[in-house]
């Protein structure tokens, strides 16, 4: 903090508190308010939008102060921790009315980006990680994910780049490192992460370990099958160690530790996930893979869809047994209506049960669970009684768990409040004592009903009546004009502009019994209600496998309706090195389309013997990006479970997808655009596999066309001659040179996206076709565009005389005429790509006009006449 603030003792024990947190904003509670002071009070009032206050805090003295209701906690807090701050929530410990003293205040808990079970703050369609890294000194990293309001617990470890492929999968919200390696985490990763530095000690494998051993009750890790990752087990347990730090001791609900068995999954990286828009379109208002296939029902489903679909699966058993489900929903609209209908009901079964573990459950929630437990068990019957072995195994791992649901039943209101605080959450006939309370509150109001009408009655004042105020309780209020008729008993308390305030006796009486069953009435419904939730408790793993089974059948079940929307078909999946693909659509794109517009489809074939590398040549426009994508997204949709957009699809299974396609973030970060194509094609190109599945748009462009043809040539020529991995590759260009390639190279075949040319018009026909295009139609493209005529007659007329003289060299003719009709265009004759052009230019470039002399000037331009004449 900028300033010294303490004065007061209230102050004293704030700064004493803070100092615990130094880098979270303390909302510190005082009385029904939550405040901010100081450097927090500034922060807080600008990302909330709260007024700033000051106030005197001792001699001469002064502090920023910023604050809102207790209640308003739910509405405040997410709007911080989406600013990425951490908040250490400072709560009274004891009841003010209890003490004298100053009331003892403590940390409730530290909520920050990673570690929150705030509805508020938590999109229910997506997990909220937070990841641990440690880094060792060679180049082996461990990794954990955990998400607080799941339980989800994973870990990993391998290279920078199995690494990176996992942040960009996970997107965790907070990432824990050790203090001082902040430099080189962001070399490896990059600098968009939100991270937080631990002391060094809680990296080290024997806390690590402790830690972990010490939550599962476990002698050993074998069970989780993580024994010998070293640097995951390091990570796993500097996230519990960060719960602890932050106030979570309640965290029964994690209750194992996933090692992520990256070799089960095809392998995207980053730039994959990103240029096949698996999550995020890349343009604002497009769509992507997720939206489309993205039809589930409940948040569980939703989210695990988010993982499947960057994680997909390369074996054939475990694609074949999510098809066969697809299918049989597909074939079965009774099963799906019946599921469709259940599963709304279901709620976030594993968020709620996650709340129950951390004790933050709310009374509303409980009743969810109920609703819940009761909405599996048709689910539960339908399955066990499918022909569909897959199904039956899901129906059998579903558990209604009888007995907690009726006890919810039994206990709790079907409609109760979110609030514990004012009661009514708990049904009549559980505890008898808390009845008669009840009996005596409801009808002690009765009652004062009545004393309100037998005392009007007795002194003849039609307006009297009884009332309630927090100063001095029930009170009789009578209006001026009647006063004189108060009788002698009633004691007067207060004095209104137009009326007299009474009490009495009786009133008193009655207010005590009142007041006194209204606090034990909450403090019992509290306790019932405690005791319920503890109880929940050893339900937590059964609860946590229906979720599982839930969201899984919850994607299958997405699969079948978007399947069914779309008009999909089941694709053949098998060991082979084929990929054949008759009119397959763009998944994304056809969704997209105007309407009525059809998609034109396209047949491909890769294989590894007779064609493993298609070169596509065709114009801008044309529809060469989508085609590669939609090849893609057609291999991995089928190796999700998913059905396909074709009308016949066989895939070998692959192992890996990469793409370079278009230029990437980096270019924001400095690098060349070329560089950053080098980049990715070196990743490409060192880990290659026979089953792997390339796609290449425009390799090149990034540098001059020589180079650029030099370079796609020589990497399309290793893909075809590496005797280790005969990679199935699109190579989209727009180099028709790479088209001799085919003479030379037996696997390589040309394509091209069909153009045709009408009354010297471009129509694109988006339709693949054997061979190599003629010319690139870019000038077209141009006129389309709306380049001005004489750039675009100028282009027509160089290309002529370029293909005609079949010569690369510059063009000698002068552009004076051009120049002399350029409709208000100055072309730049050093653009021309020219060394002693650009020699010229950096001679004027580098001159200090200011102070040249004539003789001087006189000397350079003769200099300048030299260079020309040399040419």
């Amino acid at each position: 903090m900028g300033k010294k603030i303490a004065e007061t003792p209230m102050m004293k024990q704030y700064v004493e508190i803070k100092t615990q947190h130094p880098d979270a904003i303390l909302l510190f509670r005082v009385g029904d308010f939550y405040e901010t002071f100081s450097d927090d009070a500034v922060v807080a009032s600008e990302i909330l939008g709260i007024t700033l206050t000051r106030r005197a805090n001792g001699t001469a003295q002064f502090v920023e102060l910023a604050g809102f209701p207790h209640h308003a906690l739910d509405t405040y807090l997410p709007k911080l921790v989406r600013a990425g701050k951490r908040v250490a929530i400072c709560d009274q410990l004891e009841d003010p009315k209890m003490t004298k003293k100053l009331v003892k205040r403590g940390i409730t808990e530290l909520v920050t980006p990673g570690v929150s079970i705030n509805d508020n703050i938590l999109n229910h369609k997506e997990n909220n990680f937070l990841c641990a890294m440690h880094m060792e000194k060679g180049n082996r990293f461990g990794t954990a994910f955990l998400d607080i309001s799941t339980g989800e617990f994973l870990t990993a470890e391998g290279t920078v780049d199995d690494i990176d492929k996992l942040l960009s999968n996970f997107a965790p919200k907070e990432i824990l490192i050790e203090r001082g390696n902040k430099k080189k985490f962001e070399e490896a990763f990059g600098s968009q992460w939100f991270l937080f530095e631990l002391d060094d000690w809680i990296f080290t494998e024997s806390s690590a370990r402790d830690r972990l051993l010490s939550h599962f009750q476990t002698k050993n890790l074998k069970g989780f099958g993580i024994e010998q990752l070293t640097q995951g087990i390091i990570a796993s347990g500097a996230i519990l160690h960060y719960l602890d730090i932050t106030q979570h001791k309640h965290i029964g609900h994690i209750t194992s530790l996933l090692r992520i068995e990256e070799e089960r999954f095809v392998r995207l990286d980053r730039f994959t996930i990103r240029n096949l828009e698996l999550i995020n379109p890349l343009n604002e208002g497009g769509k992507s893979l997720l939206n489309v296939l993205d039809k589930t029902i409940s948040p569980m489903g939703s989210r695990l869809l988010r993982r499947w679909a960057v994680f997909p699966l390369k074996e054939a058993k475990p694609i074949e047994d999510r098809l066969e489900v697809v299918e049989l929903f597909f074939r079965k609209p009774e099963l799906r209506i019946l599921l469709e209908q259940q599963l709304s009901l279901i709620g976030d079964l594993e968020r709620i049960i996650s709340k129950a573990a951390t004790g933050r459950v709310n009374p509303r929630e409980v009743a969810q669970l109920r609703v819940a437990l009761t909405a599996i068990e048709p689910i539960r019957e339908a399955f066990l009684s499918s022909e569909n072995q897959s199904i039956v195994e899901m129906g059998e791992k579903l558990d209604p768990c009888l007995a907690i649901r009726d006890r919810i039943e039994k206990e709790i209101v079907p409609d109760p409040p979110t609030l514990l605080h004012k009661g009514g959450y708990i049904r009549k006939g559980v505890d008898k004592e808390l009845d008669e309370l009840r009996q005596i509150a409801y009808s002690g109001k009765d009652y004062l009903m009545q004393i309100q009408q037998r005392e009007s009655e007795r002194t003849g004042i039609p307006s009297l009546k009884v009332a309630f105020n927090n100063v001095f309780g029930y009170y009789i209020e009578v209006r001026n004009t009647h006063k004189d008729k108060v009788p002698a008993d009633w004691i007067r308390k207060q004095t209104l502009v137009n009326a007299e305030r009474y009490i009495t006796a009786e009133l008193k009486e009655y207010e005590e019994k009142i007041l006194g069953a209204e606090e034990k009435i909450i403090s019992l419904e509290n306790r019932i209600y405690s005791s319920l939730v503890e109880s929940l408790l050893e339900y937590i793993p059964a609860i946590q496998t229906n979720a599982n089974i839930i969201a899984r059948a919850d994607c299958l079940l997405s699969f079948a309706n978007a399947a069914q929307e779309n008009k999909y078909i089941r694709p053949e999946i098998n060991d082979s090195e084929i990929i054949d693909i008759k009119s397959g659509r763009h998944p994304v794109i056809e969704k997209q389309l105007p309407a009525g517009e059809p998609f034109i489809a396209n047949d491909l074939y890769l294989d590894s013997e007779t064609q493993q590398i298609i070169i596509i040549t065709g114009p801008n426009m044309a529809g060469k990006s989508a085609l590669l994508r939609q090849i893609a997204l057609i291999t991995l949709m089928a190796q999700i479970g998913s059905f396909v957009p074709a009308d016949s699809a066989k895939i070998g299974l692959v192992d890996k997808i990469f793409t370079r396609v278009g230029a990437s973030d980096n270019i924001s970060l400095g690098e060349s655009t070329f560089m950053v194509e080098m980049n990715e094609a070196a990743n490409i190109l060192n880990n290659l596999s026979d089953r792997s599945l390339v796609l290449f748009d425009e390799l090149g462009r990034g540098t001059s066309t020589y180079d650029g043809i030099s370079i796609a040539w020589a990497i399309v020529e290793y893909i075809h001659e590496n005797p280790k991995a005969r990679a199935k590759t699109l190579f989209a260009t727009h180099y028709h040179e790479l088209n001799e390639m085919e003479k030379s190279f037996k696997r390589i075949k040309n394509y091209n996206v069909a153009v045709k040319e009408i009354d010297n018009k471009v129509i694109f026909l988006r339709k693949l076709m054997p061979g190599g295009s003629e010319h690139s139609f870019g000038i077209h493209v141009a006129k389309m565009a709306g380049v001005p005529q004489s750039i675009t007659n100028r282009a027509d007329a160089i290309l002529a005389q370029m293909e005609s003289s079949n010569r690369k060299e510059m063009i000698k003719k002068p552009i004076q005429d051009f120049v002399e009709k350029r409709e208000g265009y100055q072309l730049s004759f050093f653009q021309l790509d020219d060394p002693i052009l650009s020699q010229v230019r950096d001679e004027i470039i580098n001159l200090d006009i200011n102070n040249l002399t004539p003789i001087e000037a006189l000397n350079k331009l003769n200099e300048i006449k030299k260079i020309v004449k040399g040419k």
